[in-house]
């Protein structure tokens, strides 16, 4: 990579790719349980066309995310080298990088059916206000939840070309699961949060931080379970949501507040649990697909 393309590389998070991967993730276990549903093979470019999407619109986020939150961003020790508050990139350079990665997600998003397309739309207003949650609330990653899970209803959506209880309950899930892990992730910022103002639920659980990361990822399994059973999955799927609950608790028992190091180490971890319960689902369509 060119030198003087790393700073754009590090304002669209392609340096850090579990952004994109927990982002990704709720689509897919959405598009291989419409499959599963359906009985039929899950289809393969829209998994492709999920994972192209999910990078370019994760980096726009983040580049949108950077913009609002630069003063903030200065204040806190380990934001304080990102691109813009370093000055290795212009708020208008910036600006300009976000209109390009933003038209690329809508050239993906325009090759899905009608309901997908405007259900997308729907999902900017989210992506639009989570930047400024940290400042009115000690809850931003409910906001963070919302929009991130967002791929629950897009997945079925693209299979089905219609909604259903199931990918609705799959969202709920998707959004507890959010923000159980980035509670953990907000860990690293107690601290710094603070001094600077900025609210969220690691610093409103304080000491009492694992037990509310425990019950937040125990509404998720819960929620996605039911998920599951509402579109008829067999097998291999709850045998993926028996692991993925089991990786959850492996992360609450590892919680420490006062280790940043271990935080990121769990935070990442998502993508791992993330896969275990996609991999379940997609091998549940493969197996009825050939019953």
């Amino acid at each position: 990579m060119p030198y003087q393309l790393l700073p754009y590389v590090q304002l669209a998070r392609i340096d850090r790719p579990v952004g994109w991967w927990l982002l990704l993730l709720p689509c897919w276990w959405s598009s291989a349980l419409a499959a599963s549903h359906a009985q039929l093979v899950p289809h393969l470019g829209h998994i492709l066309l999920f994972l192209v999407g999910a990078v370019v619109m994760r980096g726009a986020g983040s580049t949108f995310n950077d913009i609002i939150d630069r003063k903030l961003d200065a204040q806190v020790e380990r934001t304080r080298g990102r691109p813009i508050p370093s000055g290795r990139v212009s708020t208008t350079a910036a600006v300009v990088f976000l209109v390009l990665q933003a038209l690329i997600g809508l050239f993906v998003l325009l090759l899905f059916n009608n309901l997908t397309i405007w259900l997308g739309v729907i999902s900017l207003v989210l992506v639009a206000i989570y930047p400024f949650m940290k400042r009115v609330t000690s809850w931003p990653q409910a906001v963070l939840g919302l929009a991130f899970s967002w791929g629950a209803l897009l997945g079925w959506t693209a299979f089905e070309d219609s909604l259903a209880l199931a990918p609705l309950f799959l969202y709920v899930g998707a959004i507890f699961w959010t923000m159980g892990y980035d509670t953990i992730y907000a860990l690293q910022d107690v601290r710094d949060d603070s001094i600077a103002g900025i609210k969220s639920t690691a610093r409103f659980f304080g000491a009492n931080v694992k037990m509310g990361v425990a019950k937040l990822y125990i509404v998720a399994v819960v929620f996605i379970t039911l998920a599951l059973l509402l579109a008829n999955a067999h097998i291999w799927a709850f045998v993926g949501a028996l692991g993925f609950a089991a990786h959850l608790v492996w992360q609450i028992q590892q919680i420490d507040p006062e280790s940043p190091q271990i935080a990121l180490k769990l935070f990442r971890s998502n993508r791992d649990a993330g896969l275990i319960l996609f991999i379940g689902i997609f091998a549940d369509a493969l197996v009825r697909s050939l019953l």
